[in-house]
């Protein structure tokens, strides 16, 4: 505002200096005009009653004068001119003011004149012999009168363009200051100008407005940012240009970034070519779905877009972690495979082996071989049927009633019963530790710890050894047999999953013991630490 205050200022003060400065300049060129013709007038008469009373001589004394003197016959014949040699002059007799003269007494004009090359002043009289005397002088122009009085108008301009400058200043401090002073959150309390007095009225109304529209929009971002945060799913909205505008933490530990991200293009967190394409297609108004793999998951990502009207806002990208659902679906897969192929082994031997006792090709003596065969792949359809169902129970997740259980109790019981397997290998048993009481569920335990303890005699070496150790709350089991090879570590609890499928034949396992363990121990709130080397041993410890 000072700069515009100030140009107004200057623009009128100059206005006006050209205004003033043209009349002044057009009064004083008028003023100075009738001067110059009065001099020639009083000049002229001067030199006129010279020339008469003292002749041509009179005109030579006055050739070093300021004016210039002519003296023409009657017939336009210059007879003397006091600056000019007037015998190569032209004849006069059509200039005006010799006309004039002759004609009047008296005559007067003012041209250029083409011998002196400037703009004249003319004055003639008629003599007594019928002569005629001129008078004549350079005129100066309007221009040669701006140039003289140049300097102080230059000197006036900047007097004014510098008192316009502090006048401005001091106008522009006394209308801003008040208005830049003005407090826009209370605009009420404000009494400057009556002037503004209705815009102060409409501030305040908008700043209700707008205080309001802020308050429930932070409201609804925080909504959204709460109920975002606590989502399990990752989610983040992009603009129109595939510009994070939000990311909720579950996205950001799944992109590997951090809410630092927000404003970068979504493409700079993951690059992927599949999330390169369904950022592209979303933003096309089409939606798009794929899976990823990402931190050992499977996530499935859906990239929408946000449209309104026909105008695309941007796009959600969704991403679930549906790898319990993948590993789900994979499991049912294996174990309606396996269960098939379990199940039908002991069944294809028990039907063979009848087959032959019905045709009568066995031998009396090799009978009881082969009732004996039938009876132990009974034995063992039986022994995986009831661990399918006893899974199938675990699963479920039914209720159980809860007691205290005397760990070393329950180890105990289970290496009585397990004492003749052990025998028959020649593998030694010990039991370690102390009484320890813990509250869970014994039928549990017990299962737990067999199948630990079984799994240990099967896969042991002949003449090894099984410790059982009841340490605090921990039981730990430790054999001398086997091993089992770090590559298998993480996938020996799953069901029917063998590490030497041959030796578990041998050995009559069925693939489900770990299985068994893994759910007995979520059941009971149980940590399993694996402890294995190839051709050494195996320890897992049980932490309830």
């Amino acid at each position: 505002m000072t700069k515009r205050i100030f140009r107004s200022i200057v623009i009128v003060a100059t206005l006006v200096l050209f205004v003033c400065f043209g009349v002044t300049l057009g009064v004083l060129y008028s003023h100075y005009s009738d001067l110059q013709w009065q001099q020639l007038g009083n000049e002229l008469t001067i030199a006129q009653n010279g020339l008469e009373q003292y002749g041509e001589d009179y005109l030579d004394a006055l050739s070093k004068g300021n004016f210039r003197f002519t003296w023409i016959e009657k017939s336009g014949t210059v007879l003397h001119d006091t600056q000019t040699s007037y015998e190569t002059m032209d004849n006069h007799a059509d200039r005006e003011e010799i006309k004039e003269a002759f004609a009047y007494g008296t005559g007067e004009s003012q041209r250029y004149s083409n011998t002196l090359t400037t703009k004249m002043l003319y004055k003639a009289v008629k003599l007594q012999d019928g002569s005629v005397l001129r008078i004549s002088a350079a005129q100066d122009s309007v221009f040669a009168l701006l140039l003289e009085i140049l300097l102080p108008l230059i000197l006036i301009y900047v007097i004014a363009v510098a008192a316009s400058l502090m006048l401005a200043r001091r106008m522009a401090k006394r209308i801003v200051n008040p208005l830049n002073d003005l407090d826009l959150d209370n605009p009420l309390s404000c009494n400057t100008y009556d002037e503004i007095s209705p815009l102060l009225h409409r501030i305040e109304k908008q700043n209700k407005q707008i205080s309001s529209q802020v308050a429930l929009l932070k409201e609804k971002t925080d909504q959204f940012e709460q109920t975002t945060s606590s989502m399990s799913e990752g989610l983040v909205l992009l603009d129109s240009e595939g510009k994070i505008l939000s990311i909720n933490p579950a996205a950001a530990r799944l992109f590997e970034t951090s809410k630092a991200c927000v404003g970068l293009d979504f493409l700079v967190v993951d690059r992927s070519q599949a999330m390169s394409k369904g950022v592209k297609q979303a933003l096309s108004k089409e939606h798009c779905d794929f899976r990823i793999t990402k931190h050992g998951s499977e996530y499935q990502i859906g990239i929408s877009p946000i449209v309104s009207g026909n105008r695309l806002l941007g796009a959600v990208v969704l991403a679930f972690d549906v790898t319990e659902q993948v590993n789900a679906q994979r499991n049912r897969q294996e174990f309606t495979a396996n269960v098939s192929h379990e199940l039908k082994t002991p069944l294809q031997s028990i039907l063979n082996s009848a087959q032959l006792l019905q045709s009568g090709l066995v031998k009396p003596e090799d009978m009881q071989k082969f009732t004996g065969y039938i009876c132990s792949e009974a034995e063992r359809l039986l022994q995986l049927i009831n661990d399918i169902i006893r899974l199938s129970q675990l699963d479920e997740g039914g209720e159980y009633p809860k007691e205290n259980v005397e760990l070393y109790q329950v180890c105990s019981q289970v290496l009585q019963t397990l004492l003749p397997a052990a025998d028959q290998r020649n593998i030694t048993v010990e039991l370690l530790g102390d009484e320890v009481v813990i509250p869970g569920i014994r039928q549990l335990a017990y299962e737990l710890i067999y199948n630990l303890c079984d799994n240990a005699i099967r896969y042991n070496k002949d003449s090894g050894k099984v410790t059982v150790t009841v340490k605090g709350r921990s039981v730990i089991v430790q054999d001398t047999g086997i091993g089992i090879p770090k590559e298998h570590h993480a996938r020996i609890f799953e069901r029917f999953y063998r590490v030497d499928k041959s030796h578990s034949r041998e050995t009559g396992g069925t693939g489900l013991g770990l299985s068994i363990v893994k759910h007995a121990a979520q059941q009971l709130g149980a940590k399993i630490h694996l402890d294995s080397t190839s051709d050494v041993g195996t320890t897992i410890t049980i932490s309830f």
